[in-house]
């Protein structure tokens, strides 16, 4: 029984190591992108800083020489009749014209546009900001939210709100849409739209949201309602290339499917439902995994529940890893976190200054995380896992050069032994 235990002990202390590893390691490279940006900032307002000096220098030769032109083409005899006059004429127009034309061709712009270029190589790329979407998307659906609660950025555990635009909105259903993901398309776009029918400026234009959201429901199966908001997408835009034709389509698509069912004539123009489109709407397709549903369940919660019979079982310990005389003089503390199966938290394993040395020496090693295909066994990437994540064996030679405290280590090994 020992031996079962302190190999799920292993097992769950491994699983939590790589886990971890994949939270921070990704959330540490997104925190080198945000001091990048914070420099490409202070590099813009620089930029502005130098063209703001520029065409105030511009303003001032153009006051002066507004001056100057008044006087002189009010009388332009009796003010070259002056060779003092006469000589500051040739000057300007032979040199100081000519320095006017070297400052206006002046491009303060090199430096940022050099600081940009320095940086671009680290910047995401367009798989990149579709995996962050697809990832929000993830989290709407685990947790049951709704967009609009999403947009407004209120999310359970967060304490800050983070908003979503009208433009980001689309963006979202634009992502989902080309991924052929219509079920998302149309809960993002519909929100797209409700935002911006509230007030809110946006770059897109109400015509382009109506005419992805129009297809997305028409995808999902709901003829009357992709008809409505393709009759109000003809009425913003008239001449839009598809929208005539994807009514008329519609609308043969719905009579017969009425005459199929043998439905009455006075229902063959039915009207789309009145209920504005929200999470509950439509049913969300079912996933290949199987074990999606179960996972997103536990993540909400719900499940097995831990009662106070079962939880005065658990208990806090000294382990010193069958004796292991590291871990004797100093043993590791434990935590029992669950009875069945048995998992316990360790804790003050690491210092502060371990945990940031090991996550200095990850991030240059990071790689795509990747899954094993259950078809043909092999490693690859999938479109659900898009964190980084780096091997803990590849650390393990430097590891004990920068643990303070190697009973850590001790105790994953005496683990293995006792199994063994």
């Amino acid at each position: 029984m020992r031996v079962l235990l302190c190999l799920v002990s292993w097992v769950l202390l491994c699983c939590c190591w790589i886990a971890q590893a994949e939270i921070f390691t990704s959330i540490g490279q997104m925190t080198d992108l945000l001091y990048t940006e914070k420099e490409l900032v202070r590099s813009l307002r620089e930029y502005i800083k130098a063209e703001e000096s520029k065409l105030a220098e511009v303003r001032s030769w153009a006051r002066k020489l507004d001056d100057l032109t008044r006087i002189s083409t009010s009388d332009p005899e009796g003010y070259l009749a002056h060779p003092v006059n006469a000589y500051k004429l040739m000057k300007r127009l032979n040199t100081e014209w000519s320095q006017l034309e070297s400052l206006v061709l002046q491009n303060p712009s090199d430096g940022f546009i050099s600081n940009m270029t320095v940086h671009r190589q680290y910047f995401p790329d367009a798989e990149d900001e579709t995996g962050a979407a697809k990832a929000l998307m993830r989290l709407q659906d685990t947790y049951h939210l709704d967009s609009e609660d999403f947009s407004k950025g209120r999310l359970p555990g967060m304490h800050s709100n983070a908003m979503l635009t009208v433009d980001d909105c689309f963006d979202m259903g634009k992502t989902a849409y080309n991924d052929g993901d219509y079920y998302h398309g149309v809960l993002w776009m519909q929100q797209s739209l409700k935002q911006l029918d509230a007030g809110e400026e946006a770059v897109v234009s109400k015509a382009a949201i109506l005419d992805y959201l129009s297809y997305s429901v028409y995808q999902m199966g709901d003829l009357p309602r992709a008809i409505e908001l393709t009759r109000r997408l003809v009425a913003i835009e008239p001449s839009h290339q598809r929208a005539g034709g994807n009514l008329r389509y519609f609308e043969k698509l719905l009579l017969k499917e009425q005459k199929e069912e043998r439905q009455e004539e006075e229902q063959t123009n039915q009207p789309a439902s009145e209920e504005p489109i929200q999470l509950g709407t439509y049913v969300r397709p079912r996933d290949h995994l199987p074990e999606r549903e179960i996972y997103e369940a536990l993540c909400r919660g719900e499940g097995v529940r831990m009662t106070e019979a079962r939880r005065s079982r658990l208990f806090c310990h000294y382990q010193d890893g069958s004796r292991n005389p590291r871990l004797l003089l100093k043993p590791m503390k434990e935590e029992d976190e669950w009875d069945s199966p048995h998992i316990v938290r360790y804790l003050e394993a690491l210092s502060d200054y371990e945990i940031e040395k090991i996550k200095e020496m990850a991030k240059p090693r990071l790689a795509r995380a990747t899954v094993r295909d259950p078809k043909t066994g092999v490693l690859t990437t999938a479109n659900y896992r898009v964190s980084k994540r780096l091997l803990t064996m590849v650390l393990e030679d430097s590891m004990s050069h920068i643990l303070t405290f190697p009973g850590c280590l001790d105790l994953c090994y005496t683990m293995k032994e006792d199994f063994v």
